[in-house]
């Protein structure tokens, strides 16, 4: 590459990290991120900062955790002084570009894109609070609850459908209006799906993918409430599981169609890097895969994140860069990590970046080298009554809230994490240190009360901003029409010519 690489940053939503043990698992039905992953470097055990989305975009935006960026849950405001990888590539000199979903809550919809393509598919002001002050409370117009498992099937149009679909359309023009190179600046584009985010509800011509799949059911059937861990027994309660009635086949109906959900991101990957390739720009481009957290899809009886454990907390990450090496990574790593990497591969100063990230270059990690630390997660969101943490270190994980026993799995023997290792004297010296360390890093007690104090706050605001004349931060895209196709203060003839790529064939 002569000049700065171009980024293309394909984000997905909800989207089990399991299902990727190097890259898309070969049952699934997946020609495009199969050629990607063919020549990148596949992070087997990547993980999220946090298993909910806005906490972890606008971590993974950032490169910090929610406890340092305020972004504790889908409603608590990211500030915009908080630098993002857009912030650090435009400073850079990169033309930086948003199509799709960010849940950017606040009234700064952009946080140092340049340009956004869509509005976004989800709320951004404080409406989706949690209360800590209610333990237990359900509030039912919008937490999570098992609809969208009993209610499982086709559909050819939904919200979330025509919502990827806009974003798909939108990032194809954008790429072919790139490719005419009339802005010669490096280029980021950030292209964030919905999918395959519940409800699971997918088209019939990728259900119908599915229809023989030997993976319809769980490896790990429901365990009983009453021999669930302490959080999975607050997250059965605040996704209403006493109301619903679910049946075997309801399970089936729910994973069919989150696989099919799979199968139709991947062909709008597809349209997008057909365009990519169209436009001659494929060879000059750092393509990044990940996703914001995955989804239980029923594993233990579990669904959707906010939890810890694999099918929520581990998502995808595949680099397709010259630096990075080719195959199959096991160390794991964290999407903390994408801002530092993306600016060190992008060739941006990193004695700059360090102070504002938590994460960093993995670049050398897929040449085989460790991450220098182990992994963090935090939760403190609904579901939750007091803040959760977990470290990642090599094989173990370790997870701690002030409300409940810690947990400690040795994810190589045992990794549907049935056995909790805590209290066993054979792992006394992984669980000294990984508490030992939890304990240098978090003080859970202000992380309780700086959570507290948020949630209450917006509440007072969301109410009083309800009252009178309502104002909404949503993103509108507008489009300038009297720039666009041939206007009389434009020359046809110079028009038509850079307007075409490729020119003279």
């Amino acid at each position: 590459m002569s000049k700065k690489p171009n980024i293309l940053i394909f984000m997905v939503d909800q989207l089990n990290g399991t299902l990727f043990p190097d890259g898309p698992a070969d049952w699934l039905h997946t020609p495009n991120l199969d050629k990607l992953a063919a020549k990148s470097a596949r992070f087997a055990k990547n993980y999220t900062s946090s298993p909910l989305c806005a906490p972890a975009r606008a971590s993974f935006m950032s490169g910090q955790l929610p406890s340092r960026t305020g972004v504790y849950d889908n409603a608590a405001e990211f500030p915009s002084s908080v630098p993002t990888y857009a912030h650090h590539l435009r400073s850079a000199g990169y033309y930086t570009c948003l199509s799709g979903k960010m849940h950017f809550v606040g009234a700064d919809q952009l946080h140092g894109f340049e340009e956004r393509l869509t509005t976004d598919v989800y709320p951004p002001d404080f409406g989706w609070t949690p209360d800590y002050r209610k333990p237990g409370e359900r509030i039912e117009w919008w937490y999570h609850n098992l609809g969208s498992v009993t209610g499982a099937g086709v559909a050819e149009i939904t919200n979330q459908l025509e919502y990827d679909d806009e974003v798909a359309f939108n990032a194809c023009q954008k790429i072919r209006n790139l490719s005419r190179r009339i802005d010669d600046r490096p280029w980021a584009l950030t292209v964030s799906f919905t999918h395959p985010h519940d409800p699971y509800v997918a088209r019939r011509k990728y259900w119908d993918l599915y229809e023989d799949c030997a993976h319809l059911e769980p490896e790990v059937s429901e365990i009983p409430f009453e021999e669930q861990d302490e959080h999975s027994k607050r997250l059965f309660l605040a996704n209403d599981y006493t109301n619903f009635d679910i049946t075997k086949e309801d399970i089936r109906r729910s994973r069919r169609a989150y696989f099919a959900n799979i199968s139709y991101i991947d062909d709008k990957i597809g349209e997008i890097m057909e365009a990519l390739e169209g436009g001659q720009m494929d060879e000059e481009t750092i393509i990044v895969f990940c996703s914001d957290h995955g989804d239980m899809i029923g594993e233990k009886g579990l669904w959707f994140k906010m939890s810890f454990y694999e099918g929520s907390a581990r998502t995808p990450l595949m680099i397709c860069a010259p630096q990075m090496k080719t195959g199959l990574v096991t160390e794991p790593v964290s999407n903390l990590d994408i801002n530092p990497t993306l600016c060190a591969l992008a060739g941006v100063d990193m004695s700059a970046i360090a102070p504002w990230t938590d994460g960093e270059d993995i670049t050398p990690v897929s040449h085989g080298k460790k991450r220098s630390t182990p992994v963090p997660i935090e939760y403190a969101a609904e579901g939750s009554y007091a803040p959760l943490v977990c470290l990642v270190d090599g094989n173990y994980k370790y997870t701690k809230c002030e409300l409940d026993p810690p947990q400690l799995f040795d994810l190589s023997t045992d990794p549907h994490e049935l056995n909790n290792l805590a209290s066993d004297p054979a792992h006394s010296d992984a669980y000294n240190r990984l508490s030992e360390m939890a304990d240098e890093r978090w003080d859970l007690a202000k992380f309780d009360s700086e959570v507290r104090s948020s949630q209450a706050a917006r509440w007072v605001v969301y109410e009083a901003l309800r009252n009178g004349n309502y104002f909404p931060w949503d993103f509108q895209p507008l489009q300038k029409a009297s720039e666009r196709y041939m206007r009389n203060h434009m020359d046809l003839n110079i028009l038509e010519e850079q307007n075409r790529f490729p020119r003279g064939e």
